[in-house]
C-alpha cells in the first residue's frame, strides 16, 4: 500500500512520455504554422505584390510584441505565478487567436473590404494584407514562444532526476518536424485549393486549434500529477505560495552564466530561424530549381533523429559546455559553404549534404543549450529565467530578417546575408568557449551528466 502511495505519474516511463507528447505535438504544429509561408514567398510577391522587405517585416513580426512590449518577460512571471496549467492553455490560445486573424488577412474576406481600403491608405510601402498578416503574426507569436518556455518547465517538472535533457531532445526533435512538415504540405495545399496563399495558413490554423485539444488533455494529467505531489510532502499550498517572489528577478539578471547563455542563444537562433525564412528561396535562386523548400526540408531530419541521442548522452554522459562549442563551429562552417561553395559549384547534392550538415549543428546545440539552465537558475525562477533568454532570443530574430530583406533588397544575392550569418556564428563560438571557462572555473555542472549514478 505505501509503495502504491509513493508512486507517481511521472514514474511510469509509459505515462510521463505520453504527457511528453501530448505538449509535444502542440509545439510541432506552433513551428509548423511559422513556416506556412517560407516556400511561398515568390507566390507572396505574385499573387499579393509583396516584396523582400515585405516580407522580412511579416517574418520578423513574430516577435514584435515579445520584445517590444516586454510580453515574454510578463510571460515568465505569469509562468512562475500561475503555474504550467494555466499559461500552457493561455498560450495555445493565442496561437489560434493569431492565426485565425492571419488567415483573415489574406483571404477574399479581407481582400476588397473597407478593413482593407483603410489599413492601405496609411504606411503604403507595407500591403494591407502584409498588415493584417503581421498583427495575426504578433499574437500567435507571443502564444508560440510563451509556449516554448512552458514546455521547457514542464518537461524539467516531469523528468526531474530522469532524462530530462533525452526528453528535451525529443520534444525538439518532434517541434522540428513541424519544419519537414510545412516545407512539404504548404505548396501542396496551395496547389491542391487553387494556388490560394491563404489555404495553407487556414490548414495551420485548424492544427493549431488540435493542438490545443492535446494541451487540455495534458492539463488533466498535470493536474492529477500535482494531486500526488501534495500527497507525497513534495508540493504544499505554502511552498507554492513561496515559489516565486519578483525580488528573485535579480538573481537571474545578476548572473554572469545566465547572460553568457543568452548571448549564446541568440547570436545561434540569429543565423538559423531567419536563415529558414529563406532558405527556400536562397535554394531555388542558387540552384536555379523550384523545389527548394523540398531540398531544405532535409535540415531537420537529421536534427530530429540526433538531438535525443544527443540528450540522453548529456544525461548519462555530460559534455554539454563542449558541444554548444562544436555545435557553433559546425554552423560556421555550413553558411560559408552557403555564401562561396554552393554558388561555385551549384549541384543539389551539395546543397543537400550542406544542409543536412548544418541540421546536426541544430542538434548539438539546442540540446546542450535547454538542460544547463535548470543547472545554473533555481527552479523557483527557471520559468522567468526560460522567458528572459527568450526575449533577448527574439530581439535577434526580430532585427535580422528585416535586415536580411533590405540586405537582398540593396544586393540582388545572398552572398552577404550568408556571411552575415556566418559572423554570429563566430561570436556564438566564443561565448560558448567563454561559458566553457566559467564553467571550468567554478563547477556548474555543465560537464556533468544529469542522471547521478
Amino acid at each position: 500500500m505505501v509503495a502504491q502511495i509513493q508512486k507517481k505519474l511521472n514514474d511510469s516511463a509509459f505515462i510521463r512520455w505520453s504527457a511528453l507528447i501530448l505538449i509535444a505535438l502542440m509545439m510541432f504544429f506552433g513551428y509548423m504554422f511559422v513556416d506556412m509561408l517560407s516556400p511561398l514567398k515568390s507566390q507572396l510577391e505574385s499573387s499579393l505584390g509583396w516584396d523582400s522587405g515585405t516580407f522580412g517585416t511579416y517574418a520578423a513580426s513574430e516577435y514584435f510584441l515579445n520584445v517590444f512590449c516586454f510580453f515574454l518577460i510578463f510571460a515568465g512571471i505569469i509562468l512562475d505565478k500561475m503555474g504550467i496549467r494555466f499559461t500552457g492553455l493561455l498560450s495555445a490560445s493565442l496561437m489560434v487567436i493569431g492565426a485565425c486573424i492571419k488567415f483573415y488577412g489574406m483571404s477574399d474576406w479581407f481582400i476588397g473590404s473597407g478593413l482593407e481600403q483603410w489599413l492601405g491608405s496609411w504606411w503604403v510601402a507595407l500591403p494591407a494584407t502584409a498588415k493584417m498578416s503581421c498583427l495575426g503574426f504578433m499574437i500567435f507569436g507571443c502564444g508560440c514562444e510563451m509556449a516554448g518556455t512552458t514546455v521547457s518547465k514542464a518537461i524539467a517538472k516531469w523528468f526531474k532526476g530522469k532524462e530530462m535533457a533525452m526528453a528535451m531532445g525529443l520534444e525538439m526533435s518532434i517541434a522540428r518536424l513541424g519544419v519537414f512538415a510545412a516545407m512539404w504540405l504548404s505548396p501542396m495545399v496551395f496547389e491542391k485549393f487553387g494556388q490560394n496563399v491563404s489555404a495553407p495558413v487556414a490548414f495551420g490554423a485548424i492544427l493549431l486549434i488540435i493542438g490545443l485539444i492535446f494541451y487540455t488533455v495534458f492539463v488533466v494529467l498535470d493536474k492529477k500529477f500535482d494531486k500526488q505531489l501534495e500527497a507525497a510532502g513534495e508540493l504544499t499550498k505554502e511552498a507554492n505560495e513561496e515559489e516565486f517572489k519578483f525580488k528573485d528577478l535579480g538573481k537571474i539578471f545578476s548572473s554572469k552564466m545566465f547572460w553568457l547563455v543568452a548571448l549564446l542563444c541568440v547570436l545561434y537562433y540569429s543565423a538559423i530561424f531567419p536563415f529558414q525564412r529563406y532558405a527556400p528561396d536562397f535554394l531555388n535562386t542558387t540552384l536555379g530549381v523550384e523545389n527548394g523548400a523540398q531540398l531544405f526540408s532535409c535540415f531537420p531530419i537529421l536534427a530530429m533523429v540526433l538531438t535525443p541521442v544527443l540528450g540522453a548522452f548529456i544525461d548519462n554522459k555530460g559534455k554539454a559546455a563542449s558541444m554548444l562549442m562544436v555545435g557553433s563551429l559546425v554552423m560556421i562552417i555550413c553558411h560559408l559553404s552557403f555564401a562561396f561553395l554552393l554558388p561555385a559549384f551549384p549541384y543539389k547534392w551539395l546543397a543537400i549534404s550542406i544542409i543536412v550538415i548544418l541540421g546536426v549543428s541544430f542538434s548539438l546545440v539546442p540540446a546542450a543549450l535547454w538542460p544547463s539552465v535548470p543547472k545554473i537558475i533555481d527552479n523557483r525562477i527557471l520559468g522567468s529565467a526560460y522567458c528572459i533568454i527568450f526575449w533577448i532570443q527574439n530581439i535577434g530574430l526580430f532585427a535580422v530578417p528585416i535586415l536580411i530583406g533590405e540586405v537582398l533588397d540593396a544586393t540582388g544575392g545572398y552572398t552577404l546575408p550568408m556571411v552575415i550569418f556566418s559572423s554570429f556564428g563566430v561570436l556564438a563560438l566564443l561565448f560558448s568557449l567563454w561559458l566553457k571557462r566559467e564553467n571550468r572555473k567554478n563547477n556548474y555542472g555543465l560537464e556533468e551528466p544529469n542522471i547521478k549514478k
